[in-house]
């Protein structure tokens, strides 16, 4: 271990102490819908104490990477979770198939969209992208598990792929869950479908044609926002 923890996450709490701001606070909790504390520390602030911070502890090797952010994910406030979050992405030589417990950890113990979608469209889809052949069984066994959180994560984690887009797994991860009742699940069916159509739009249009019957209000409309004048 090279890396001191206990001054790591002094360092983190003392920054966002000093940039608190009490107000701004109860607003970003009330949006989250949420009883963890916030500091209030926005993310252009939060992005200076991550320079500084990866500038001071910055890990060697995995098992430095790994303590370094699951210390910061132990603290209580939203913001040093957030900080955990941006250290797993800052460091893109660790994000290796043997980190890819962690990104589930954020997803399963996070469970709300931010730390959710933050963990799927950075990290799981790093993962699905640079290591598709180590990461993708942890993926296909998400897609029907009993935490809505990870089936959530299964369908959004190739948003930004664009044309490297797994196109037939993306379409039968949505078909698999057409019958969801999670609103959070829905709206992923929706979101997923509508980015992927900005670079195959045509595709996108075939499938929920296909399946409109099938799938929920919420995500034909996330779907199509921007591909009606195929559907006609």
């Amino acid at each position: 271990m090279t890396i001191d923890l206990a001054a790591a996450t002094e360092f983190v709490a003392a920054s966002l102490s000093a940039t608190a701001n009490p107000e701004k606070a109860v607003g970003m909790q009330a949006y989250m819908k949420t009883d963890m504390p916030f500091y209030g520390v926005q993310k252009p602030a939060r992005v200076k104490i991550l320079g500084e911070l990866a500038a001071r502890f910055p890990p060697s090797d995995r098992d430095d990477y790994e303590s370094l952010i699951l210390a910061l994910w132990a603290l209580p406030h939203r913001e040093e979770k957030y900080l955990a979050q941006s250290v797993a992405t800052r460091f893109g030589e660790f994000v290796v198939p043997e980190s890819m417990p962690i990104y589930k950890r954020f997803i399963t113990e996070g469970r709300w969209w931010d730390f959710v979608d933050e963990a799927s469209t950075h990290m799981v889809r790093r993962l699905i992208q640079d290591h598709p052949g180590s990461s993708w069984a942890d993926v296909d066994r998400w897609i029907d598990d009993s935490d809505i959180w990870l089936r959530r994560a299964a369908i959004i984690c190739q948003i930004g792929l664009k044309e490297r887009t797994d196109r037939e797994r993306l379409f039968r991860f949505c078909e698999q869950r057409m019958d969801e009742k999670e609103f959070f699940v829905r709206k992923a069916i929706g979101w997923a479908l509508r980015e992927y159509a900005k670079t195959d739009p045509h595709a996108v249009a075939g499938f929920v044609s296909a399946h409109r019957d099938q799938l929920s209000g919420l995500s034909y409309r996330e779907a199509t926002k921007h591909i009606g004048d195929l559907l006609r």
